[in-house]
């Protein structure tokens, strides 16, 4: 009867034990998290998700969140009454849109997330790329190849924006004081106009000049997946540009798998694309040896 009682809680110390290299390995280290898609609207998930930060913190770990807000926004430019139109990917953005993108993204959904990891236990600050001017910005043209041999049509795309510089020292000020940064993707440009930045590619920048130990890209997809339809759970750069050059990473895979190889060429340690849908995710990626979607790493 004794030792049934305790065959639980025996369990769960195994666990414990097991976690003890990974939480060794990434003591003091700091991991940026690309938080979107589906984690961040199913309300289960999202709960989750400000518990794992939480838990990482209290362990030692640095997390640092960038989080996006896409389909947020879409839902209040309906309500609105303005379409969202779309180019290769990227929101046509003028004056009126980037009020809007910056109301959802830095007023909404940022104290969201600040709010769920406090309730949590955490200490959260909620940031967008002006506070501090962490993300100086420039203007995003668009180039779209018409035919083999005549130049790219040069595409305006409005106030879309790319990162220039990141400025990392308020982040590290507040991961010394014990913080959770919690980044919105927008950045100031050199006349103080604000730009709306794609989150995976602000995430990358951001551990780049963090020297983070790890990117993790949260997505709605399992990971990489082959040419038939296996989730890769390893590659390296040289594999990943074989995969981009045969048309196997297309679509919405392309742009992470580049944002993954340019922060590996930044200084970060490793980058990994893994499933949002699943409890617990950035958890099983970090501590466990197979984690559950794909890492991508250097040469």
């Amino acid at each position: 009867m004794h030792s049934n009682n305790l065959k639980k809680p025996m369990e769960k110390a195994d666990i414990l034990l097991e976690v003890l290299p990974y939480i060794r390995r990434f003591y003091g280290k700091t991991i940026v998290i690309k938080y979107g898609g589906h984690a961040m609207v199913d309300e289960n998930l999202k709960e989750m998700f400000a518990m794992n930060v939480v838990m990482m913190k209290y362990i030692g770990i640095n997390p640092v969140i960038v989080h996006g807000g896409g389909p947020q926004i879409s839902t209040l430019l309906t309500k609105l009454g303005k379409d969202s139109k779309f180019i290769k990917g990227m929101r046509v953005t003028d004056e009126e849109t980037m009020d809007i993108v910056e109301m959802v993204l830095t007023g909404k959904i940022n104290k969201q997330i600040v709010g769920l990891i406090n309730r949590h236990g955490g200490r959260a600050v909620g940031l967008s790329g002006k506070d501090g001017n962490i993300i100086e910005a420039e203007k995003y043209f668009l180039s779209d190849e018409k035919a083999k041999d005549t130049p790219p049509e040069i595409i305006d795309v409005g106030l879309v924006g790319k990162v220039r510089k990141v400025n990392a020292g308020l982040i590290t000020s507040l991961i010394k004081d014990g913080f959770i940064p919690v980044i919105a993707p927008t950045g100031a440009g050199d006349s103080g106009e604000t730009y709306n930045i794609n989150a995976d590619i602000v995430a990358g920048e951001v551990a780049s000049a963090l020297g983070a130990e790890k990117l993790v890209l949260l997505t709605d997809v399992e990971g990489i997946l082959d040419e038939k339809g296996r989730l890769i759970h390893s590659i390296n750069a040289e594999q990943a540009g074989e995969l981009i050059e045969d048309g196997t990473i297309d679509g919405g895979m392309y742009p992470k798998v580049k944002c993954c190889l340019k922060a590996l060429r930044g200084g970060v340690g490793k980058t990994h694309i893994i499933d949002g849908r699943l409890n617990h995710a950035v958890l099983l990626e970090i501590f466990t040896d197979m984690g559950i979607g794909t890492q991508v790493v250097g040469d």
